[in-house]
């Protein structure tokens, strides 16, 4: 699999937990209930069954490492998803910029950070949210 679409899955996971926790979380959980339509159209009523379970967990208990382990096991079912359904990248890109961008952006900033970032050709993307070093040789 690609880096691209392994980033894009990553970001994907993250927002998609994060939005569950905001006013916008039906948005967020009928976008990724169509997305999961598309590619499996018998899986998509327990993908928005279990976005709804997640959503209760970290309702219920909004602990760090609860978010986290949410946000990972998202993050594997996008790159799944995106692994063996590729051309649904763009797809996943719009969603992430129309359902779920709204509602990172809606939550107070903290420590948390997210970057969104496409590289293609040879082209490399270096981001940070604190010092970074790179040597190329």
């Amino acid at each position: 699999m690609e880096a691209e679409l392994v980033a894009l899955a990553s970001t994907a996971g993250t927002a998609v937990v994060t939005a569950l926790t905001t006013d916008l979380w039906e948005r967020a959980q009928a976008s990724v209930g169509a997305l999961w339509r598309r590619a499996y159209p018998e899986r998509a009523a327990t993908v928005e069954a279990e976005l709804t379970e997640t959503r209760t967990l970290l309702l219920a208990d909004a602990q760090d490492d609860l978010t986290e382990v949410s946000a990972e096991e998202w993050r594997l079912r996008f790159r799944r998803l995106l692994a063996a359904h590729p051309d649904l990248a763009e797809e996943l890109r719009r969603v992430l910029a129309e359902d779920l961008a709204p509602a990172l952006s809606a939550q107070p900033q903290g420590n948390s950070t997210v970057f969104n970032a496409t590289a293609t050709g040879n082209g490399r993307v270096y981001q940070s949210a604190g010092n970074q070093t790179i040597n190329e040789r």
